[in-house]
Protein backbone atom coordinates (compact mmCIF):
# COMPACT_ATOMS: atom_id res chain seq x y z
CA UNK A 1 0.00 0.00 0.00
CA UNK A 2 2.92 2.33 0.47
CA UNK A 3 4.27 2.02 -3.08
CA UNK A 4 3.89 4.94 -5.45
CA UNK A 5 3.12 4.35 -9.10
CA UNK A 6 2.06 6.32 -12.14
CA UNK A 7 -1.59 5.38 -12.44
CA UNK A 8 -3.56 5.34 -15.66
CA UNK A 9 -7.27 4.74 -15.56
CA UNK A 10 -8.66 1.82 -17.52
CA UNK A 11 -11.16 0.01 -15.31
CA UNK A 12 -10.59 -3.39 -13.75
CA UNK A 13 -13.05 -6.15 -14.46
CA UNK A 14 -13.43 -8.36 -17.49
CA UNK A 15 -10.72 -6.31 -19.22
CA UNK A 16 -8.10 -6.71 -16.49
CA UNK A 17 -6.26 -9.45 -18.36
CA UNK A 18 -6.23 -7.49 -21.64
CA UNK A 19 -5.21 -4.21 -20.00
CA UNK A 20 -2.41 -5.82 -18.02
CA UNK A 21 -0.66 -6.80 -21.26
CA UNK A 22 0.01 -3.17 -22.14
CA UNK A 23 -0.22 -1.29 -18.84
CA UNK A 24 1.46 -1.69 -15.44
CA UNK A 25 -1.52 -0.58 -13.33
CA UNK A 26 -5.31 -0.28 -13.40
CA UNK A 27 -7.70 1.68 -11.18
CA UNK A 28 -10.68 -0.32 -9.89
CA UNK A 29 -13.56 2.13 -10.21
CA UNK A 30 -16.45 -0.20 -9.38
CA UNK A 31 -15.47 -0.22 -5.70
CA UNK A 32 -16.59 3.41 -5.57
CA UNK A 33 -20.19 2.43 -6.31
CA UNK A 34 -20.46 -0.81 -4.36
CA UNK A 35 -18.39 -3.22 -2.29
CA UNK A 36 -16.81 -5.71 -4.68
CA UNK A 37 -16.81 -9.46 -4.21
CA UNK A 38 -13.72 -11.06 -2.61
CA UNK A 39 -13.82 -13.54 -5.51
CA UNK A 40 -13.54 -10.62 -7.98
CA UNK A 41 -10.40 -9.32 -6.32
CA UNK A 42 -8.94 -12.83 -6.34
CA UNK A 43 -9.80 -13.23 -10.02
CA UNK A 44 -8.15 -9.90 -10.89
CA UNK A 45 -5.07 -11.01 -9.03
CA UNK A 46 -4.93 -14.26 -11.01
CA UNK A 47 -5.58 -12.49 -14.33
CA UNK A 48 -2.59 -10.15 -14.08
CA UNK A 49 1.17 -10.73 -14.27
CA UNK A 50 3.70 -10.43 -11.43
CA UNK A 51 4.50 -6.83 -10.56
CA UNK A 52 1.11 -5.52 -11.67
CA UNK A 53 -0.51 -2.94 -9.35
CA UNK A 54 -4.17 -2.15 -8.67
CA UNK A 55 -5.39 1.17 -7.30
CA UNK A 56 -8.71 0.75 -5.48
CA UNK A 57 -11.24 3.57 -5.32
CA UNK A 58 -12.77 4.01 -1.85
CA UNK A 59 -16.52 3.57 -1.48
CA UNK A 60 -18.71 6.65 -1.92
CA UNK A 61 -20.81 5.71 1.13
CA UNK A 62 -18.16 7.27 3.37
CA UNK A 63 -17.48 10.39 1.32
CA UNK A 64 -20.72 11.22 -0.49
CA UNK A 65 -23.40 9.87 1.84
CA UNK A 66 -21.92 10.02 5.34
CA UNK A 67 -19.76 12.99 4.30
CA UNK A 68 -16.92 11.72 6.51
CA UNK A 69 -19.08 11.58 9.67
CA UNK A 70 -19.37 8.39 11.72
CA UNK A 71 -17.27 6.37 9.30
CA UNK A 72 -15.34 4.09 11.66
CA UNK A 73 -17.43 0.96 11.05
CA UNK A 74 -18.11 1.67 7.33
CA UNK A 75 -14.36 2.11 6.81
CA UNK A 76 -13.78 -1.26 8.47
CA UNK A 77 -16.42 -2.77 6.17
CA UNK A 78 -14.67 -1.38 3.09
CA UNK A 79 -11.30 -2.73 4.19
CA UNK A 80 -12.84 -6.10 5.04
CA UNK A 81 -14.68 -6.42 1.70
CA UNK A 82 -11.96 -8.45 0.00
CA UNK A 83 -9.40 -6.03 -1.44
CA UNK A 84 -6.58 -7.82 0.41
CA UNK A 85 -7.08 -10.73 -1.98
CA UNK A 86 -5.00 -8.56 -4.32
CA UNK A 87 -2.07 -9.32 -1.99
CA UNK A 88 1.17 -7.67 -3.12
CA UNK A 89 -0.63 -6.17 -6.15
CA UNK A 90 -2.66 -3.85 -3.92
CA UNK A 91 -1.44 -0.31 -4.50
CA UNK A 92 -2.93 3.02 -3.37
CA UNK A 93 -6.51 3.56 -2.23
CA UNK A 94 -8.18 6.59 -3.83
CA UNK A 95 -10.78 8.65 -1.94
CA UNK A 96 -12.90 11.08 -3.95
CA UNK A 97 -14.78 13.87 -2.16
CA UNK A 98 -18.10 15.22 -3.50
CA UNK A 99 -17.90 18.73 -5.01
CA UNK A 100 -20.49 20.09 -2.56
CA UNK A 101 -18.52 19.02 0.53
CA UNK A 102 -17.30 22.18 2.25
CA UNK A 103 -13.88 22.07 3.87
CA UNK A 104 -14.01 21.36 7.58
CA UNK A 105 -10.51 20.99 9.01
CA UNK A 106 -11.58 18.94 12.04
CA UNK A 107 -13.66 16.54 9.97
CA UNK A 108 -10.96 16.07 7.35
CA UNK A 109 -8.29 15.53 10.00
CA UNK A 110 -10.46 12.95 11.74
CA UNK A 111 -10.90 11.13 8.44
CA UNK A 112 -7.19 11.20 7.64
CA UNK A 113 -6.30 9.97 11.11
CA UNK A 114 -8.46 6.86 10.57
CA UNK A 115 -6.87 5.81 7.28
CA UNK A 116 -4.34 2.96 7.45
CA UNK A 117 -0.83 3.47 6.12
CA UNK A 118 0.21 -0.19 5.85
CA UNK A 119 -1.54 -3.51 5.40
CA UNK A 120 -1.08 -4.53 9.02
CA UNK A 121 -2.90 -1.44 10.23
CA UNK A 122 -5.57 -1.92 7.55
CA UNK A 123 -6.22 -5.50 8.63
CA UNK A 124 -6.54 -4.39 12.24
CA UNK A 125 -9.17 -1.83 11.24
CA UNK A 126 -10.97 -4.38 9.04
CA UNK A 127 -11.55 -6.62 12.05
CA UNK A 128 -13.96 -3.96 13.33
CA UNK A 129 -16.50 -4.65 10.57
CA UNK A 130 -20.14 -5.07 11.54
CA UNK A 131 -22.61 -7.95 11.05
CA UNK A 132 -23.58 -6.57 7.65
CA UNK A 133 -20.57 -8.27 6.08
CA UNK A 134 -21.64 -11.63 7.52
CA UNK A 135 -25.09 -11.10 6.00
CA UNK A 136 -23.52 -10.18 2.67
CA UNK A 137 -21.33 -13.28 2.82
CA UNK A 138 -24.43 -15.46 3.21
CA UNK A 139 -26.12 -13.75 0.28
CA UNK A 140 -23.03 -14.32 -1.87
CA UNK A 141 -22.86 -17.97 -0.78
CA UNK A 142 -26.35 -18.61 -2.13
CA UNK A 143 -26.22 -16.19 -5.05
CA UNK A 144 -28.98 -13.92 -3.76
CA UNK A 145 -28.93 -10.26 -4.76
CA UNK A 146 -29.26 -7.58 -2.09
CA UNK A 147 -31.72 -4.91 -3.24
CA UNK A 148 -30.13 -1.49 -3.75
CA UNK A 149 -32.85 0.90 -2.64
CA UNK A 150 -33.07 4.68 -2.74
CA UNK A 151 -35.55 5.59 0.00
CA UNK A 152 -35.20 9.37 0.30
CA UNK A 153 -32.78 8.86 3.18
CA UNK A 154 -35.19 6.82 5.33
CA UNK A 155 -33.12 3.63 5.20
CA UNK A 156 -29.43 3.02 4.49
CA UNK A 157 -28.29 2.69 0.89
CA UNK A 158 -26.36 -0.59 0.89
CA UNK A 159 -25.07 -1.26 -2.60
CA UNK A 160 -23.03 -4.45 -2.23
CA UNK A 161 -23.09 -6.83 -5.21
CA UNK A 162 -23.90 -10.31 -3.88
CA UNK A 163 -25.07 -12.16 -7.00
CA UNK A 164 -24.44 -12.20 -10.74
CA UNK A 165 -27.07 -9.48 -11.16
CA UNK A 166 -28.09 -6.26 -9.39
CA UNK A 167 -31.66 -5.32 -8.40
CA UNK A 168 -32.39 -1.59 -7.90
CA UNK A 169 -35.56 0.10 -6.55
CA UNK A 170 -35.83 3.90 -6.68
CA UNK A 171 -38.54 5.19 -4.35
CA UNK A 172 -37.95 8.93 -4.68
CA UNK A 173 -34.99 11.19 -4.10
CA UNK A 174 -36.44 13.57 -1.50
CA UNK A 175 -39.95 12.31 -0.66
CA UNK A 176 -40.65 8.60 -0.35
CA UNK A 177 -42.82 7.25 -3.20
CA UNK A 178 -43.59 10.76 -4.47
CA UNK A 179 -40.64 12.89 -5.55
CA UNK A 180 -39.01 12.53 -8.94
CA UNK A 181 -35.36 12.60 -9.98
CA UNK A 182 -33.65 15.49 -11.73
CA UNK A 183 -31.09 14.93 -14.46
CA UNK A 184 -28.16 15.26 -12.07
CA UNK A 185 -29.50 12.52 -9.80
CA UNK A 186 -30.39 10.27 -12.72
CA UNK A 187 -26.89 10.77 -14.13
CA UNK A 188 -25.41 9.47 -10.86
CA UNK A 189 -27.65 6.40 -10.98
CA UNK A 190 -26.77 5.89 -14.64
CA UNK A 191 -23.08 5.87 -13.73
CA UNK A 192 -23.65 3.25 -11.04
CA UNK A 193 -25.72 1.11 -13.37
CA UNK A 194 -23.08 1.23 -16.08
CA UNK A 195 -20.47 0.12 -13.53
CA UNK A 196 -22.63 -2.78 -12.32
CA UNK A 197 -23.54 -3.80 -15.87
CA UNK A 198 -19.90 -4.57 -16.64
CA UNK A 199 -20.18 -7.72 -14.53
CA UNK A 200 -23.82 -8.79 -14.96
CA UNK A 201 -27.44 -7.85 -15.57
CA UNK A 202 -29.05 -4.89 -13.81
CA UNK A 203 -32.77 -4.67 -13.06
CA UNK A 204 -33.91 -1.16 -12.11
CA UNK A 205 -37.47 -0.19 -11.13
CA UNK A 206 -39.02 3.09 -10.04
CA UNK A 207 -41.55 3.09 -7.19
CA UNK A 208 -42.22 6.83 -7.00
CA UNK A 209 -45.65 6.66 -8.58
CA UNK A 210 -47.80 8.79 -6.26
CA UNK A 211 -47.35 11.77 -8.58
CA UNK A 212 -46.91 9.62 -11.70
CA UNK A 213 -43.19 10.34 -11.92
CA UNK A 214 -42.05 6.73 -12.31
CA UNK A 215 -42.53 6.18 -16.08
CA UNK A 216 -40.94 9.51 -17.00
CA UNK A 217 -37.94 8.97 -14.71
CA UNK A 218 -37.54 5.43 -16.05
CA UNK A 219 -37.58 6.64 -19.66
CA UNK A 220 -35.02 9.36 -18.95
CA UNK A 221 -32.71 6.95 -17.09
CA UNK A 222 -32.90 4.50 -19.99
CA UNK A 223 -31.81 7.27 -22.35
CA UNK A 224 -28.84 8.13 -20.12
CA UNK A 225 -27.72 4.53 -19.83
CA UNK A 226 -28.25 3.91 -23.52
CA UNK A 227 -30.95 1.27 -23.17
CA UNK A 228 -33.76 0.92 -25.67
CA UNK A 229 -37.07 -0.74 -24.96
CA UNK A 230 -37.40 -4.22 -26.40
CA UNK A 231 -40.65 -4.83 -28.31
CA UNK A 232 -42.82 -7.45 -26.69
CA UNK A 233 -43.31 -10.75 -28.50
CA UNK A 234 -46.28 -11.68 -26.30
CA UNK A 235 -49.79 -11.11 -27.63
CA UNK A 236 -51.54 -11.81 -24.33
CA UNK A 237 -50.67 -12.02 -20.69
CA UNK A 238 -50.52 -9.98 -17.51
Amino acid sequence: MARRVLSVRPRAGARARTGSRALPTIEINGSFYSLQRPSSYAAWYDATPPGFVFAVKGNRFLTHMLKLRGIETPLANVLASGMFALREKLGPILWQFPPQLRFDADRVERFLSLLPHDTGHALAIARGHDEKLAFLALLRKYGVALVVADTAGKWPDIDAVTADFVYVRLHGEHELYASGYDDESLARWAARIRAWAKDGDVYCYFDNDIKVRAPFDAKRLMEMVGWTARPSTRSTGL
